[in-house]
């Protein structure tokens, strides 16, 4: 494991027993933690998490894609310490300055006429608000979302969220509809030249350069989606740059940019969904939207805005926000407060000062080269991909057949993975893919380390699996 140069604090809180006691009789009932003994954390010093028995984790999936420059940075940790001394919170019908500079900060990242900011505490609520603001102004109810998206849980963002285990019984999300996944390696087309990444798939593709096939027969679905399943004139459509929740998965190469297209003649608007791929996670741009050379009308963010802290944001155009306010006298008691702004700037500052987009594009692909050496050596890893460092690992039981590696065995790879001092997380329709998006401060060594541990892991897992047969 490579060095670090920080030593925790002793665990002095409740006794793991006693933990797991008031988990079971007080918290949420849902079962959300990995692992049969769930990680009792403790603390956190830039890319490294303490257990509360000491043990040291690099922690490669950053509070599910969300520490973006380090767990208690310096730098934004003396922020959020200075604004708790001073001002913790107003409320919108006061002014303070913090709130104003960030909004220009923020904006200033955004290409022209993204220049309208709304801050809100959580994903699910920036695209709550979205979807508000794109039936207001299209005065259009339907809204299209790609299967195997997820865009939040609250009771209006589940109709956009399209993975089965967020689906309920119960009505939900009214006006939405799903499309076809443009999904390169599960979808029925694609091939190895088709989407933006360092590592393609192994299916065969006839693709010439400038000319998709994959992309167009998706696009023709989509097209299908609009004839069949949407009124003529529509409220708008979500998308990630990159789905997260199902398992890194990337489109075609100039589908967004066609289906934006596509979109806007039926009186929509487009909605980017940066929760997890904005603020240089993919290290090219700043913003996953900008790889696929589309400009949307509103852009929702959470996760790394804030490197943790409660922060989310959406950034729309003068036209949106003012049809918004038509409808509604749009109010938010936290968002924006001080201590979010304070944070949220620092963030910002920190990303620039210490260049971690462009570490992000450096440390992940090389990473990404190294895991797809992994692909070829393993029969069992049918896919690498993503961009920066944002990554999917795709588990099968064979390549031929592309079938998922059952739950169990992935299960196996992941405790082995976590046992060795590595913390990974999973995606997919069938929880199938591992997914790598540490904060944007790792370095190479650490990348080593990391490749290295789940390489050891496949070992272990194909060992086990090789005595099962005898």
């Amino acid at each position: 494991m490579p060095p670090c140069d920080f030593t925790p604090e002793r665990y002095q809180s409740l006794a793991y027993s006693r933990v797991l006691e008031v988990h079971k009789q007080h918290l949420s009932p849902m079962h959300t933690a990995y692992f049969p003994e769930p990680l009792l954390l403790h603390q956190g010093h830039m890319e490294w998490l303490f257990d509360h028995e000491g043990n040291r984790y690099l922690d490669f999936f950053s509070g599910i894609v969300t520490v973006s420059v380090g767990h208690c940075h310096p730098k934004v940790n003396a922020a959020a310490q200075r604004q708790l001394g001073l001002l913790w919170h107003t409320s919108s019908v006061f002014f303070h300055p913090l709130i104003h500079e960030y909004a220009e900060k923020l904006s200033a990242l955004l290409p022209e006429p993204l220049k309208v900011v709304f801050l809100v505490n959580s994903g699910s609520e920036a695209n709550d608000l979205a979807m508000l603001m794109a039936r207001a102004h299209s005065d259009s109810t339907d809204i299209i979302s790609f299967r195997g998206a997820y865009h939040g849980c609250s009771p209006y963002t589940l109709g956009l969220t399209n993975v089965g285990i967020y689906k309920m019984d119960l009505p939900h999300g009214m006006g939405c509809q799903p499309t076809m996944c443009p999904d390169i390696f599960r979808g029925p087309w694609g091939g190895s030249h088709c989407r933006d990444s360092p590592v393609q798939t192994i299916r065969k593709c006839s693709c010439a350069p400038d000319c998709c096939q994959a992309k167009d027969q998706y696009i023709e679905q989509f097209k299908d989606t609009l004839s069949t399943s949407v009124a003529k004139s529509i409220a708008g459509f979500f998308a990630e740059p990159i789905q997260g929740v199902n398992g890194v998965v990337q489109y075609p190469k100039g589908f967004l940019k066609e289906a934006f297209e596509l979109v806007r003649e039926r009186g929509g608007v487009c909605i980017a969904d940066e929760v997890q791929t904005g603020f240089g996670r993919l290290g090219s741009h700043f913003w996953g939207f900008q790889t696929h050379d589309v400009l949307p009308d509103i852009v929702t963010m959470a996760k790394g805005i804030g490197n943790g802290f409660p922060m989310a944001a959406v950034v729309t155009t003068p036209e949106i926000a003012k049809s918004l306010t038509k409808h509604l006298l749009h109010f938010n008691t936290f968002g924006g407060n001080p201590m979010a702004c304070a944070i949220g700037s620092a963030v910002l500052e920190v990303i620039k000062e210490e260049n971690l987009q462009e570490n992000s594009q450096e440390v992940g692909t090389y990473m990404l080269l190294k895991l797809a050496k992994l692909r070829d050596e393993f029969e069992i890893v049918g896919d690498v991909r993503g961009k920066g460092l944002m990554i999917g690992i795709e588990m099968v039981k064979d390549k031929e057949s592309r079938q998922p590696l059952p739950r169990e065995e992935v299960n196996q790879i992941h405790h082995d993975c976590k046992c060795m001092g590595l913390l990974i997380g999973r995606g997919g329709l069938f929880s199938q893919t591992f997914r790598i998006a540490p904060s944007m401060c790792i370095t190479k060594p650490e990348a080593d380390f990391a490749v290295e541990v789940f390489r050891s892991a496949l070992i272990q897992h194909m060992e086990r699996r090789a005595k099962l047969k005898f």
